[in-house]
């Protein structure tokens, strides 16, 4: 089987979608799959507006036609909602093709933060984007009945998992920081929620590891904060093992990755009632979930890291990626038009 994947998130951007979809495509091909990922790299890029370290693309459609009249998929998948999604949704509907989709993002309470923008008009454009699709692959369940709710199609639940041969227990690194130690890994941008973090009365110290827009007003605002900035492989992975407690702010995520990979560092999760931490967190010893976050960090202390653990085992990451290719292979069985046979369409 081959696979174009198209996203608009890859490198050099450090979030849970382009972790996602590199380990997918990863995995995908040492199962003897051929993958294809169209991404920013393939065309022009512009800085996206009030985020200058993420670059847009500019694709053109004579360009993203080439792409796939060489590489002839047998599938497509499309990541993201932006340029290359909407480009690559446009040329499988006029071409006639099945295609698959994700949901990421709870993109319409996070642009609602930033402009007065109504919650029903940025999901009623969502719904047109996925509903052209065969199968929308979201995070959790609870997703799953709530996009069913607001009228999206063929929703389908894609868990995620996390890489525990490289977030695993570690030797914690040597801070020079006062007990317990709080940590987030994040995104620094407002749609992270990070000052509700920051702005807890906590004993010990905080601990923010990520990049992003937001960083050095946060340094500013918050001077007893310590700032690690962006981590990679088992050095992000020695920062989780580090911390007594793991806090998860954001409203925004459908899932939360870093999640998993904090559990799989032994470190219990503090995090809100929303959709992702709920799924990985309620009914065990691994987590606090609470509306006071406050009360979920200070409980989160309370917990055995061998129960955060023995959860991260729940979410191998062999698991994600049958679930994806079960997907991808019902949809190509229902309708087994490729790509190259389509050519001339």
């Amino acid at each position: 089987m081959r696979i174009l994947l198209a996203t608009d998130a890859w490198f050099p951007q450090v979030n849970g979608v382009v972790r996602t979809l590199s380990s997918l495509s990863d995995d995908l091909r040492e199962r003897g799959i051929a993958v294809r990922t169209v991404s920013p790299a393939d065309f022009r890029t512009v800085p996206c507006p009030s985020y200058a370290e993420i670059r847009l693309a500019v694709p053109r459609p004579g360009r993203l036609q080439a792409i796939v009249d060489e590489f002839q998929p047998d599938a497509v998948h499309i990541a993201t909602e932006g340029p290359i999604g909407l480009q690559m949704r446009r040329l499988a509907l006029r071409r006639g093709l099945s295609f698959t989709t994700s949901f990421h993002t709870r993109f319409p309470e996070y642009l609602r933060q930033r402009a007065p923008v109504p919650e029903r008009l940025t999901y009623s454009a969502l719904r047109w984007f996925h509903n052209a699709g065969s199968a929308c692959l979201v995070p959790n369940e609870t997703m799953r009945r709530e996009l069913t709710l607001r009228g999206f199609r063929n929703v389908t639940t894609w868990t995620r998992g996390v890489d525990r041969s490289l977030f695993r227990p570690l030797d914690p690194i040597l801070l020079d920081l006062p007990r317990p130690i709080f940590l987030t890994v994040s995104r620094i941008a407002p749609e992270k929620n990070i000052p509700a973090f920051l702005d807890l009365d906590l004993p010990g110290s905080k601990l923010v590891v990520g990049d992003g827009p937001d960083l050095k007003a946060l340094i500013r605002r918050y001077p007893d904060v310590h700032f690690a900035g962006a981590q990679t492989g088992e050095a992000l992975a020695r920062y989780y093992s580090t911390a007594d407690a793991f806090v998860f702010p954001s409203r925004t995520d459908t899932f939360g990755l870093v999640i998993l990979e904090a559990l799989a560092c032994g470190t219990p999760v503090a995090a809100y009632p929303e959709p992702g931490p709920t799924e990985v967190l309620a009914g065990t010893q691994a987590g606090v979930i609470s509306e006071d976050l406050r009360a979920a960090a200070l409980g989160a202390l309370t917990l055995p890291r061998g129960a955060a653990l023995e959860r991260s085992a729940a979410y191998g990451w062999d698991r994600s990626v049958d679930i994806f290719l079960q997907t991808v292979e019902s949809v190509v069985a229902a309708a087994p038009r490729t790509m190259h046979s389509a050519r001339a369409a």
